[in-house]
């Protein structure tokens, strides 16, 4: 593998030379140096580099989309060899949404590079469904019915998701006891999370608080402001210590939405199983996963 190209490439992933840096454990200046010497070598200029940003040129772009594939075999096939004496290492770049990540992915992560220390992970929480391609992630989890097509998926656990208030909630406002009840009451979501797809019906609304965080919204269902649709590892522990209740609990959300783990190539870097394995272990007795 041509370590100036490898640079290049976790360059452009990384979004800055600083960032590549400290990766390769260099110093910025030896950065540009080695990047201007491949555009040397390749008569073209390959970044944009200003004090504020830093983005690939035209010909830079064209041939990131070359190379990064290649790269990113060469270093799966180096990770797959080297697993047999020293396990998995490397960069590993994960993308998660924004509470499942701080619930259920941050705690257990001490664990796993304690055991497999020569990982440089970068966890990045979002609720968008970001490009992986793009933004060279290796490993994404989303909670969706439907993965995206052409990506390597694997359905880590189901998303159980309950109608539920606080109790204080239910006693100012009474108890929905049909469907059709929760249109004389406060919903909270966050936006696009509506329509809410129950079993056996479709509950259509607009949220009392206008988010477009997911925590907002439990902390809002939490603090008595309405009734939520929320996943069990979200509010199991506040279900279980009676700060909220479930409502209708005939109605769930559908099932057939789960949490999955989606990685771009067919032959992920050998970091993407270690961290599946760890965090399956991780969760397995979690009372959100029965």
């Amino acid at each position: 593998m041509d370590p100036d190209i490898a640079l290049f490439v976790d360059i452009v992933r990384e979004g800055s030379l600083a960032g590549a840096a400290r990766l390769w454990r260099l110093s910025p200046a030896m950065v540009s140096k080695r990047i201007a010497r491949l555009e040397n070598r390749l008569r073209v200029r390959l970044l944009h580099r200003t004090t504020r940003r830093l983005a690939p040129t035209a010909a830079g772009a064209a041939f990131h989309a070359e190379v990064a594939p290649l790269v990113a075999g060469l270093r799966a096939a180096e990770a797959r060899v080297t697993k047999i004496g020293e396990g998995p290492g490397g960069p590993l770049r994960v993308s998660a949404p924004t509470s499942f990540g701080r619930l259920w992915i941050a705690p257990h992560l001490p664990a796993f590079l304690d055991r497999y220390p020569a990982i440089r992970l970068r966890l990045d929480l979002t609720d968008d469904f970001v490009d992986m391609i793009d933004g060279g992630i290796d490993l994404a989890v989303r909670i969706t019915a439907s993965p995206p097509a052409g990506l390597g998926s694997h359905r880590l656990a189901d998303n159980r998701r309950i109608l539920c208030a606080s109790p204080a909630y239910l006693a100012k406002a009474g108890t929905p006891r049909t469907i059709e009840d929760l249109a004389s009451h406060a919903l909270l979501a966050a936006q696009g999370q509506f329509p809410w797809r129950l079993t056996g019906a479709t509950v259509n609304g607009k949220s009392l608080v206008e988010t477009q965080s997911s925590e907002v919204v439990r902390e809002l269902v939490l603090g008595g402001a309405g009734v939520a649709l929320r996943s069990l590892w979200d509010v199991g522990d506040a279900l279980a210590d009676e700060r909220l209740v479930r409502v209708l609990p005939d109605h769930e959300g559908s099932a057939a939405v789960g949490i999955w783990a989606v990685h771009a190539s067919a032959a992920p870097p050998a970091a993407v199983p270690a961290l599946l394995d760890h965090l399956r272990d991780a969760w397995r007795g979690a009372a959100w996963m029965r």
